[in-house]
Parts: structure tokens; C-alpha cells; sequence
């Protein structure tokens, strides 16, 4: 979940309610879902965010969502845009992998310094999330007065820039944080932000490039030029994404514009001229793309979902209170209030919409989730604990009785995580090697699978743990699953128990220790005959065998896993098959 460092006084300011305190605001925001994670050292407040609102990942955003909250604004807001001045030409020698591109002209914005670290935050967020780091969409601003448009006529009545392709040892430039002219090959060897996301180009045969007049000055989705750095004297912008999809990049748009809008500035259409060589063929679009959508959602479903009676009345002002808009469908008869339909409009910032379920949880939020009231729900059984689960309890309460501290962590992880940093390779016969489910469509880089084994996820917990005081004796019973095509679903899963102890007597025994404390708790028989495990040290690894069955390892994590998690303590660890226990 992306963490947006807030500051408590603009956002004040940007809602209009300066007798609001930090812990009001605090119990605002959760009410929208936003969860508080601390605080810095600046005094900025941190709020975790869901994935699904990806317009309140800059100050400008919750502020807007406030306003809603308190009733201060109303309905669809869709910001006034001034006619075309500049078009981005896409000619025909940009790259195949990355063609489309987007942006906006934005005019009279008044950047101070928290205003430029916001919109800077901002731009890194979407980066990290809807662009799943610059690979799906990249955000590029710049310093309009530093761009030189060519004339696209001879009066001279428009100006362009050119989104192409060049060789990776053409053309060069004074790239962001340097002093020298680089070829793009050079900036993905010699700079530190080429280094980074030179993974997204390198294959290319041509690196995406935008020119003006005077040549050469973005390098997408890699780095902007030094000569259009935006800084808190700019008052004009230039705003362009480029990607892999077009509707991507156009709400990644849609959102920055919104929030330099709540700034003050006026954003200006651009014309977005593709050739006959593009995917969908030539075509010209006018970004940014600011259409309503419609949605619609039955009355009797807003109040089946919620389990309150609502009349017509009280549900559009609910709509609206929740930045949407929405007007009864006429089907020319009258009827109930049940038997309504709304047509709810969706401004042009709100990716998340996708389904009438959505609509309904912005109802249900707009209304206040502390007001419903619980209820048992209109079925003929009271459900009751599964074995395993009851399994799960009992192990954890074992666990925490050894002094480790009980964690749940996510079920997806990443090839990386799971597989290349803890020195294992995937489709192996070891513990953890199993052949990974795969996400087809992953949000994120960091969760492309499910995980094949928990211990992956107790060390990075350690990992970011670093800062904290030592002993640390952490353990997990969760899910873990790989490919296994005897079973109907392909996915095999299981629970397993797994647990680490970070201290600077670490050993094989200690954890073997409380191995044999588990097993006799549960009364089940332990060996431990030697093995060998890349994650382990070899000599101090064992497999777990619970009552004459191989279901685990346990032992000293190798030194090389250590130094990739930045861990300078021993560590010892376990992990097993939770049936072993006990189970079906």
C-alpha cells in the first residue's frame, strides 16, 4: 500500500477548515479510508492508502475529498480547459513497446515549495502505482518557457513537439542531477536514475525521445532534460506521459491536472496527432481527457448491500456528497423507491469505478460505515470454526507462548523475493522451490505471485525491522501455494508454520529448540536427519520430520541471504507443513 506524507497545515488550508486539529482530521480521514501511519520527522502526518483511489496520493487530492466529506462541495466537478495551442506529433519511429503518449498544458500555477514537493510526491506515486514503475506509464512536467514549440504553419498559429525514437548512441542532452551532455546509452550506464529503470529500455532497438525546436530534451520514461526542470519560479507547464496503454496514461493525466486545478492554474487542451504507423492507425485525439462516464445502479441494491432504507432523495444527495453525480432513469412509469435506477455520473480523476458495487461503496461511505447497524445475516445456519482453522489457533497460541510475536503478512510476493534473493531457484525439489503461480495481470511489481513459502516473508519483515531493537522472534501460520497440475485447480495449497529468531547468539539449536517444543506440545514425534538447503548454512540445516514424514526445514540462514537483506545478526529459522500437527 503506497504511504503519502501529508502536511496537517496545507491540508487545512486546501479544505478551507483551519479549526480542524491534527486528531479530527485523523478520525476524518479513516472515516475515508485512510489510515494513519505516523509521523515525520518534519512534522508531515503519513496516511496509508488503498490502491483504489489513486487520486488522493497528493495533499490536493484528500483535500478535495474532505470538502465532500463535509458537504463544502457537491456533485461532479470537471475543471474548464482552455482551446489547443500545442499538439504532440507521434511520428513513426517510436518504439513499438511504448507508442502512446498524453498530456496537457497547464497555465498560472503558483508552485511554492510545498506545492512542488506535493506535485513531485504525486508524480513518484502514480510511478510507482497505476505506472507499475514508469514500465506502464511515465509522467514527464516541464518548465513550458523552456520549451520552443515549431511553428506547425507558416503564420505560425500552433506549436508542436515531436514524441519519436532515436538510437541509443544519437542525440544528446543535459539530463536531470548532471552537468554534461549524455546519449541516452550513456545516461542508462553513468546515471543513477538510468541505472534504475534501465530495465524498461535496454531491450528496445530505438529509445522513446521527445524533441522541440532546440532538440532533445525528455528521455522517457527514464529522465527528464536539465533544461526544462520545473522549479517554484515556473508558472507554466508542460505536462507529457507516455506507456503502453492509452487509457493509463490518460487518468494518470486526469489526476495530475486535478490536482494542479485545486492549485489555481487553468489547464490547456493538446492535440495528440498519431500517424498511419500507430497501433489504431492515424487519429487525433484532444487530451487531457476530461468525459464524464455513466454508471448505473438499481435502488433496491444500495439497499440490500447496505441493509438500510434510503428514499430516493436521501440517495442522490449521497451520490453527490461522494463527488459523483446521479439522476433517477425515467422509464416513463412511475414507480417505488425500490424499484428506482440511478444514472451516476463519474468524474474523470475516479479510476476505480469499475462496477456498481463500487457505487454502492461510495454510498455506503458518504452515509458512515459506524452507522450501520450489524446484523445476523437472513440464513438458515450459524456458521462455526473449520478444523484448520482451529489448527491455526492453537499453533499460534503455541508460538506466542515461545515467545514469538504472531504476523500476518500478504500472500503475494515476487519472483525476486521468494526465489533470487533468498538464493533458491524456482522449479527445484528444496523447500520453496516449488513452481510459482503466476498473477496474469499484476497491480505491481512487488506481487506477481503467490507465495511457495513464508520464510521470504519473515525476512523482509526483519529486513525493514533493521531500525528496531534485537532480540526479534518472529512467526507466521499462513497460506502458501505452487503449480501442481494433478490437482483440478492447478494450485496446490497449504498452510505452513514457519518462524525466525534474530539475535546475536542465533543458532541451529535454539531453533530446533522450539521445533521440538511445537512437536511435543502437540504430541507428534521430531527428527531432524542433516540436509542440505541454498538458504542454509550447509552443516547447520536439518529437515523436519514429524512423525516419519518430511514436511520442513530448519536451521541457520546462509550469510549471502543475510547481506541481501542488509541483516548483520544471525538468523535462525524453521518452516513446515501445518498438517504435520495434526491436520486432515
Amino acid at each position: 500500500m503506497p504511504v503519502v506524507d501529508i502536511d496537517p497545515d496545507e491540508l487545512r488550508e486546501l479544505t478551507g477548515h483551519e479549526e480542524k486539529g491534527d486528531e479530527e482530521l485523523k478520525s476524518d480521514l479513516f472515516g475515508l479510508g485512510l489510515e494513519f501511519e505516523g509521523e515525520t520527522e518534519e512534522g508531515l502526518l503519513q496516511f496509508e492508502f488503498g490502491p483504489d483511489r489513486l487520486d488522493r496520493l497528493s495533499v490536493e487530492g484528500v483535500a478535495r475529498s474532505l470538502r465532500y466529506h463535509y458537504g463544502d462541495d457537491r456533485g461532479v466537478d470537471v475543471p474548464s480547459t482552455n482551446d489547443p495551442d500545442f499538439t504532440y506529433v507521434v511520428d513513426g519511429d517510436v518504439p513499438d513497446e511504448r507508442p502512446y503518449v498524453t498530456g496537457a498544458i497547464v497555465r498560472g500555477v503558483d508552485l511554492d515549495e510545498s506545492a512542488l514537493d506535493s506535485l513531485i510526491q504525486l508524480q513518484e506515486k502514480l510511478h510507482a502505482t497505476m505506472g507499475r514503475k514508469r514500465a506502464k506509464g511515465a509522467i514527464g512536467i516541464h518548465d513550458l518557457v523552456a520549451i520552443k514549440g515549431d511553428a506547425l504553419t507558416e503564420e505560425g498559429d500552433g506549436n508542436s513537439i515531436t514524441y519519436t525514437g532515436i538510437d541509443p548512441e544519437g542525440d544528446t542532452f543535459v539530463p536531470l542531477d548532471s552537468d554534461r551532455e549524455m546519449t541516452p546509452a550513456e545516461v542508462l550506464e553513468e546515471h543513477p536514475t538510468g541505472e534504475t529503470y534501465a530495465d524498461i529500455v535496454s531491450e528496445y532497438d530505438r529509445y522513446p525521445a521527445i524533441y522541440d525546436e532546440l532538440g532533445l530534451f525528455s528521455f522517457p520514461p527514464v529522465i527528464n532534460g536539465r533544461r526544462t526542470e520545473v522549479s517554484t519560479e515556473s508558472r507554466e507547464l508542460l505536462v507529457e506521459l507516455t506507456g503502453t496503454d492509452q487509457w493509463t496514461i490518460d487518468r494518470m493525466c486526469n489526476i495530475i491536472c486535478y490536482a494542479l486545478s485545486a492549485r489555481g492554474a487553468t489547464i490547456e487542451e493538446v492535440e495528440v496527432e498519431y500517424g498511419e504507423s500507430s497501433p489504431e492507425g492515424e487519429r487525433t485525439l484532444v487530451r487531457p481527457d476530461f468525459e464524464v462516464e455513466t454508471k448505473s445502479v438499481s435502488h433496491d441494491r444500495i439497499e440490500t448491500m447496505l441493509g438500510v432504507d434510503l428514499d430516493v432523495e436521501e440517495v442522490v444527495d449521497l451520490f453527490e456528497r461522494s463527488g459523483l453525480g446521479a439522476a433517477v432513469e425515467d422509464d416513463g412509469a412511475e414507480t417505488e423507491a425500490s424499484g428506482t435506477a440511478y444514472e451516476v455520473s463519474i468524474p474523470p480523476y475516479r479510476t476505480d469505478v469499475l462496477h456498481p458495487l463500487d457505487l454502492v461503496d461510495d454510498v455506503g461511505r458518504a452515509y458512515g460505515f459506524d452507522e450501520l447497524e450489524p446484523r445476523y445475516p437472513d440464513v438458515g445456519t450459524v456458521g462455526g470454526r473449520h478444523e484448520r482453522s482451529r489448527l491455526e489457533a492453537a499453533t499460534r497460541n503455541v508460538l506466542t507462548g515461545l515467545g514469538f510475536e504472531d504476523l500476518l503478512n500478504f500472500h503475494m510476493t515476487s519472483e525476486e523475493e521468494a526465489y533470487d534473493r533468498m538464493n533458491v531457484d524456482a522449479g527445484g525439489d528444496h523447500l520453496g522451490g516449488g513452481d510459482p503461480v503466476r498473477i496474469t495481470e499484476p497491480y505491481s511489481e512487488d506481487y506477481t505471485i503467490l507465495r511457495p513459502w513464508a520464510l521470504p516473508s519473515l525476512v523482509m519483515v526483519l529486513e525493514n525491522n533493521t531500525h528496531r531493537a534485537y532480540p526479534q522472534d518472529l512467526a507466521e501460520v499462513g497460506l502458501v501455494a505452487e503449480r501442481d497440475d494433478d490437482v483440478n485447480t492447478r494450485v496446490r495449497e497449504r498452510r505452513h508454520v514457519a518462524g525466525v529468531l534474530a539475535r546475536n547468539d542465533a543458532t541451529y539449536e535454539d531453533a530446533k529448540a522450539r521445533l521440538q517444543a511445537v512437536c511435543r506440545d502437540f504430541d507428534v514425534a521430531l527428527e531432524t536427519p542433516p540436509t542440505t538447503h541454498p538458504s542454509f548454512i550447509d552443516g547447520r540445516v536439518a529437515s523436519v520430520v514429524i512423525d516419519g514424514e518430511t514436511v520442513g526445514i530448519v536451521g541457520e540462514l546462509h550469510p549471502e541471504v543475510l547481506v541481501e537483506h542488509d541483516l548483520e545478526l544471525p538468523v535462525a529459522a524453521f518452516e513446515f507443513d501445518l498438517e504435520a500437527l495434526g491436520g486432515e
